[in-house]
């Protein structure tokens, strides 16, 4: 019997996200889950409780709980499960604004609890081939990184809180924290900030476009990234497009696992049959090019670059173990924190149409 885990919401973060990946986590029970209205969680995981408020799942006798509700919840239901001394996992954006996150770190440290932002896409297969790749050198010394993640709704969807009015939704606070805590992963603390978050669609009340620019210095040697996200791409940029003195990385699509299983695959129990998640097609490769010889730039080789394997059973693996034996966890209050100040800067960025300088405080 592993770590009794409940995860509250069932919509698709809940139903996505969360509840396959503990059901097949090392350490991790999936006991509870709360679906306020249907039966889907129920005939999707028969053996888990089926709570209807988030009090009753909070009430009982789980030891970790995942929030993976709308945004505007995510700071009262981690308080209070942290003040019920459970472990508490919050999806993106952990919290609205940078004072909140920095409240929740001080109550978890209070209690002695786990406190974890669910970065997932630090587990995409994508991030993890332009990781590997940076760290072999197979690009030389990194100069640019442009970090995309594009979609295409031109029309405001109706009766859903995701485009409702308010400072935690919006595409900078859904997708904002994968990308810039993708890049601080990569290359650390950035020094300066420089963003434009906005509205492009017709009819739109939240922010549904951003680019964000980070320069670093790393190695000693600056790195610009470019991190960015539309609704109005119907032809997405690449994913990612690493450019280095030795040669470029491209790599299109997303990573597989939210298609896979919004298309009804499940995921496997972590153990013999683990290999079988998720190997991404060969025709979703990304490409490196770099010169047949060195010193001869205008004789350039492609070579495609299987993409390693992404899994977010690991993040909730980890997470059972620094609960279970204190290991190190996967992602901190303090990961979460910094994305958050630097979410908070891009906006303030925009505004002024200023490039800020990141203090060093948050590190």
């Amino acid at each position: 019997m592993g770590i009794r885990t409940g995860v509250i919401g069932f919509g698709l973060a809940g139903r996505v996200f969360h509840a396959p990946f503990v059901h097949a986590a090392r350490g991790l029970d999936l006991s509870a889950i709360v679906q306020r209205t249907g039966d889907d969680a129920a005939r999707a995981f028969p053996n888990a409780t089926i709570f209807r408020s988030a009090d009753d799942l909070v009430a009982s006798d789980v030891e970790l709980v995942v929030v993976g509700t709308p945004n505007s919840t995510h700071v009262p239901l981690a308080r209070a499960a942290l003040n019920a001394g459970k472990h508490v996992v919050i999806d993106k954006p952990f919290t609205p604004t940078t004072a909140e996150a920095e409240e929740l770190e001080a109550l978890a440290q209070s209690r002695g609890l786990l406190l974890a932002p669910f970065h997932n896409r630090r587990f995409d297969g994508d991030f993890l081939t332009v990781k590997k790749l940076l760290n072999d050198g197979s690009v030389g010394r990194p100069v640019t990184l442009v970090s995309r993640f594009d979609r295409f709704r031109p029309t405001p969807r109706a009766n859903t809180w995701k485009e409702a009015e308010g400072a935690e939704n919006g595409l900078l606070m859904d997708l904002g924290p994968h990308l810039v805590d993708q890049a601080l992963v990569l290359f650390g603390r950035p020094e300066s900030i420089t963003a434009d978050v906005r509205t492009d669609r017709d009819g739109t009340i939240i922010e549904d476009a951003f680019d964000i620019t980070l320069h670093f210095q790393h190695e000693g040697r600056g790195v610009r990234v470019d991190l960015g996200s539309s609704m109005i791409a119907a032809d997405p940029q690449s994913r990612f497009l690493l450019n280095g003195t030795s040669g470029s990385f491209r790599k299109f699509g997303v990573d597989p696992q939210e298609p896979a299983i919004l298309a009804g695959a499940a995921v496997p129990p972590q153990g013999p049959a683990e290999d079988e998640w998720y190997t991404e097609d060969r025709a979703a490769w990304g490409t490196l090019t770099t010169p047949k010889q060195a010193g001869n730039p205008a004789d350039l080789q492609r070579e495609t670059i299987p993409t390693e394997r992404g899994d977010y059973r690991r993040f909730y693996e980890g997470v059972a173990q620094a609960i279970s034996s204190g290991a190190t966890p996967p992602t901190t209050p303090r990961d979460a924190i910094r994305v958050a100040r630097l979410l908070e800067m891009a906006r303030e960025s925009s505004r002024t149409g200023r490039t800020l300088a990141v203090p060093t405080e948050t590190w």
